[in-house]
């Protein structure tokens, strides 16, 4: 597939019109074995319109749209995981953007305007595009756990990256080319 001209990426605030687009996206049955720590029920409206009034009344959480050539193409956030404490990155990208370097080019954007360090990302051991999507943005692996996965309704291997403070800035990996716009 070709890729996305970092240019094409925008990072904005999240709006109610985009709720319904990413729980959309969520129904995917690969999208959800892929990420494997999913909600229970990805089907569940109210379980879901809930989980984002949390974290949009949640001023420890920082939210973005993912916007591609001006379509919601999924979201990217950063929030401290109750089970760790930590400040840990996530992100969901609708299918059709898959493969085009998208979640790469906002991870990127999305660390470089976040000032804390260190951040942790997570993905199932076999989430290989995952995994790779936080190496490219500087994270590096230092661990893995076992968790229950929803998606597979079995415990599963994931693995734990971290970006720190002398780490490579994802968006350095940009230049020369036009730089995805963060819009916070």
């Amino acid at each position: 597939m070709r890729s996305t001209p970092a240019s094409d990426i925008v990072l904005r605030e999240v709006t109610e019109a985009d709720l319904v687009i990413f729980f959309e996206q969520q129904q995917d049955p690969d999208a959800n074995w892929m990420a494997a720590f999913t909600a229970k029920d990805p089907t569940d409206w109210a379980a879901f319109a809930a989980k984002w009034a949390k974290i949009l009344g949640d001023e420890t959480v920082t939210a973005k749209t993912i916007l591609c050539g001006g379509r919601v193409a999924g979201n990217v956030g950063c929030f401290v995981a109750p089970w760790s404490g930590q400040r840990e990155v996530t992100y969901w990208i609708g299918r059709d953007h898959w493969g085009r370097g998208v979640a790469t080019t906002a991870l990127a954007a999305f660390v470089e305007g976040v000032a804390e360090r260190p951040l942790y990302g997570r993905a199932a051991a076999d989430n290989f595009a995952s995994i790779r999507v936080l190496e490219k943005c500087g994270f590096v692996l230092i661990g893995r756990e076992r968790g229950f996965a929803n998606a597979r309704g079995v415990e599963i291997e994931e693995v734990v990256l971290e970006l720190r403070a002398e780490g490579r800035r994802g968006a350095d990996r940009f230049s020369g080319e036009a730089r995805p716009s963060p819009q916070q």
